[in-house]
């Protein structure tokens, strides 16, 4: 699958200048993924209540359902979560409520879709929202969405930024209906160069490669040890909710590391969402309507090759 990423998670739709377009999903679907993730920001107040009862304006579900009916028509599976949602990481007991009430309403406005549709509670725990009060508000945002979606396909991520480095700390609830989510960008380094978000230091990382390397790609499996134990004692399901390197890195390098990834997963039955389709990490350019063939090719087409000398 793919991120709808710098969209709807964005402080506005048109905020990080990569709205959505109704064409994307048979686009998506066309090259061959089989899967969006709609990363979606709830709080702003254009979309949703700050005080009690916390509504979320109908104009947004309307605009979001547009959004995950696209993807179901054109026969994709969705992955619809709650991404950046600020407060929350900031006072997670003082937003909790709002937090809940939230999930009620989600869960109750797409009750009745099919199981195609998958939540994803919260996206990246981290500041505040620390791992112990993320185990608190797992089983209880659970309890909210089962009351109108018993079977629904639930994805939980581990605190301290959804990565691997959460996972010791994560308590995977005791139902049969969830998937662990992960999200990954090692080399960071090399994934994030350039990147003005992840600071000023980002600009010494311009440069750097991944060369694919026996050595390079041990590293991941080594990263990845721990996920595979814990999918083999727990018996859970495992996705990839997101990795990519920008655009800023050299497109040889992004091609290796995201082919190798890929691969990677899929031998070990994971399934994965690369972030993302059309901004600085994506396979498509909205202006000139082009695809990035070697990231296209990467994600779908390439065959794991034998590791650079």
């Amino acid at each position: 699958g793919i991120n709808y990423g710098n969209m709807f998670e964005a402080p506005s739709e048109t905020a990080w200048g990569n709205p959505w377009k109704p064409e994307y999903a048979k686009i998506i679907a066309d090259l061959g993924f089989n899967h969006v993730r709609i990363p979606v920001r709830w709080e702003p107040a254009d979309r949703s209540l700050e005080k009690k009862p916390y509504t979320i304006h109908s104009s947004f579900f309307q605009r979001i359902k547009q959004v995950v009916d696209s993807a179901l028509n054109n026969g994709l599976y969705v992955v619809l979560n709650m991404h950046h949602h600020d407060a929350l990481y900031k006072d997670p007991e003082g937003q909790k409520e709002r937090f809940l009430k939230q999930w009620e309403q989600i869960s109750d406005f797409f009750k009745d879709y099919p199981e195609a549709l998958v939540f994803e509670i919260l996206n990246e725990p981290h500041d505040n929202l620390t791992a112990e009060i993320w185990n608190e508000f797992i089983p209880e945002a659970l309890k909210v969405i089962r009351k109108k979606n018993p079977n629904r396909i639930v994805m939980i991520g581990t605190a301290n930024w959804g990565g691997l480095g959460g996972l010791p700390q994560l308590k995977i609830p005791d139902d049969p209906n969830i998937i662990l989510t992960i999200h990954y960008y090692n080399p960071f380094h090399f994934t994030h160069q350039g990147a003005s978000w992840s600071g000023e230091q980002s600009k010494e990382w311009l440069g750097t490669t991944w060369d694919d390397t026996e050595g390079d790609r041990e590293a991941v499996r080594k990263d990845f040890a721990p996920l595979i134990a814990l999918e083999k004692e727990k018996r859970i399901p495992v996705h990839i909710g997101e990795f990519g390197a920008y655009e800023k890195a050299d497109m040889a390098s992004r091609a290796k590391w995201t082919t190798f990834l890929t691969r990677y997963f899929e031998d070990l039955g994971w399934s994965w969402a690369y972030w993302e389709f059309s901004a600085g990490f994506g396979i498509y350019n909205p202006e000139t309507k082009s695809f990035k063939q070697e990231l296209v090719d990467a994600l779908l087409h390439n065959k794991m090759p034998e590791p650079a000398k």
